[in-house]
């Protein structure tokens, strides 16, 4: 993996269906590389129950835009031929792919078979809602526009265990099969009673030719576009011993390193910790609960600070955690919309991009701005692209905290002592935040738990920075090293316009103003001409 590396996904959810997305990303990508991304994660890239389909709603997995199916060749992002030409530059500029793969369930089924089904209860599907009947169930898929190519083998009912639509009775429901003695699967998440069906057509992995498919599938697809990696989608709802196999099998028959991280999107870190204990020891999750965190801290009447990493995936398995601010289920009128309030972002990206502990991911939506219905601008207030910028140059060396005060904490990077390259120069970082409820719109609650130390914690001593708002700017006393005394440091965002002068000892008293950050980096640093970055956002045709 590169040093401090950055993870961009690539789309929001809700960009237009005019399968011109991969051509896009092939114009930006050499841009997004030079401020320092050096991981693509792809949208769904396989073809959709419908034209217009995200790729969440999956039909065909070896279908990537090349065959007519599901009234399109292409798929909302594009036809095959862009997503290959995308792979190429990527692999030209030693950006890292990652597919975003689908193995929960699929959508669109070509012809009904009769089943033996029970009807269960959405709340709780270990309650059968009545007994055994027949139904009709779009479970068979035959691929005709691929014809057979690259895969011979088709669908039908024994590789799923539930759907969601009795055509027999037009009425949508869950319906789990019983036919062949089929139930939920044992190794998922609890959720409502058992977490094995999420939505459309539920795959059921007890099926040999299905689990072998999708073990193909992963050799297949990595060595067709020269993957780094891999997101799976939905991991606490399909068995985790085949994902662990699947992990395992890839790994095995592919000539690279491959990255997986995993999707099991849960606020309480003992269960994203109790999911890994029983996978491969280099998976990753996204930390849900640090993104809880930061969201409920922005809109906080009485925020803290010094509570932000607990309770979360990267303090409690650093080397597991892949850290975000938003993604596409979290971006407003998504299922698991999680707002951030927006003077509250470049603090929030700071708490990531800066930090020794984590594997960061920067949203599209943040970057470039989000379509329709709900559009909105970049955030950060358009400094997003400085930040990543400076995380590839500056963010590196020993981590020291100063985490004294609730609205306002600071940290330090010393750089590496080794060359005399940008990564030698250091950085240090304050930021504030006492709170701003300005059109506070309704969020989820976080799985943040104030702990009683921090309430309890005395005035800080100079020592440690003395907080000064009665001017609403706040200061804090940190230690960048004896090897940086006599330089001239500044902010590279340029927000806070003074200038700290290290002292002999490697002392700074670093300034920032109310509900900011700042980023103070020598003026002397290699790199510093590249600020400000004057980002263009407009991604465009």
């Amino acid at each position: 993996m590169h040093d401090n590396p950055t993870i961009f996904q690539s789309f929001e959810w809700n960009l237009p269906a005019e399968q011109k997305h991969y051509q896009r990303l092939l114009g930006v990508l050499p841009k997004l590389h030079s401020l320092g991304v050096n991981a693509l994660w792809l949208p769904p890239a396989c073809k959709a129950g419908n034209s217009t389909g995200n790729g969440y709603d999956i039909y065909d997995l070896y279908d990537l835009g090349e065959f007519d199916q599901r009234g399109s060749r292409a798929t909302k992002w594009g036809p095959k031929e862009d997503l290959v030409a995308l792979a190429a530059k990527a692999k030209e500029l030693d950006v890292g792919l990652y597919f975003d793969a689908v193995f929960n369930h699929r959508c669109g089924g070509d012809t009904k078979e009769t089943v033996h089904a029970v009807e269960v209860d959405p709340k709780n599907r270990c309650k059968d809602l009545c007994r055994p009947k027949e139904v009709e169930v779009w479970l068979r898929l035959h691929f005709a526009g691929r014809d057979g190519e690259y895969s011979s083998l088709q669908y039908d009912w024994r590789m799923f265990n539930a759907s969601d639509w009795d055509d027999r009775s037009h009425k949508p429901g869950i319906y789990k099969i019983v036919d062949g003695g089929k139930c939920w699967a044992k190794d998922v998440s609890k959720e409502w009673g058992n977490g094995d069906y999420l939505i459309f057509n539920n795959l059921d992995y007890t099926n040999k030719e299905l689990r072998e498919d999708v073990k193909n599938w992963g050799v297949w697809v990595v060595e067709h576009l020269g993957l780094a990696g891999f997101r799976l989608d939905a991991m606490q709802h399909f068995s985790q011993r085949f994902s662990t196999n699947w992990i395992k099998h890839v790994r095995r028959n592919v000539n690279c390193d491959i990255f997986v991280v995993g999707e099991y999107w849960n606020g309480d870190v003992d269960i994203l910790t109790d999911f890994l204990k029983g996978s491969p020891s280099d998976l990753y999750l996204y930390d849900a609960p640090l993104l809880y965190n930061l969201a409920h801290l922005s809109w906080s009447k009485s925020p803290d600070l010094r509570t932000v990493f607990e309770r979360t995936l990267v303090k409690a398995r650093p080397h597991n955690a892949v850290t975000l601010v938003m993604n596409h289920d979290t971006q407003k009128g998504q299922v698991m919309d999680t707002p951030v309030h927006p003077a509250f972002t470049s603090l929030a990206y700071a708490l990531i991009l800066f930090r020794e502990a984590g594997y960061p991911c920067v949203f599209y939506g943040d970057l470039y701005g989000i379509s329709k219905p709900f559009p909105s601008p970049p955030t950060c207030g358009g400094k997003l692209a400085d930040l990543i910028l400076a995380r590839k140059l500056y963010a590196y060396g020993e981590q020291h905290d100063y985490f004294q005060d609730a609205h306002c904490i600071g940290w330090v990077r010393r750089g590496l002592s080794r060359g005399g390259t940008s990564r030698a120069a250091g950085m240090a970082v304050v930021m504030s935040w006492a709170g701003d409820n300005t059109g506070r719109p309704n969020h989820k609650q976080s799985s943040l738990k104030r702990p009683s130390w921090l309430r309890r914690l005395s005035s800080l001593t100079e020592k440690f920075g003395k907080v000064r708002g009665g001017s609403h700017h706040y200061h804090k006393k940190m230690d960048v090293g004896a090897q940086h005394a006599g330089e001239v440091w500044a902010d590279v965002l340029g927000g806070s316009l003074g200038k700290v002068t290290i002292d002999h000892g490697g002392y700074g008293m670093f300034p920032c103003q109310r509900n900011s950050v700042a980023i103070y980096v020598s003026e002397s640093a290699e790199g510093r001409e590249r600020f400000p970055v004057n980002f263009e956002s407009n991604i465009g045709d």
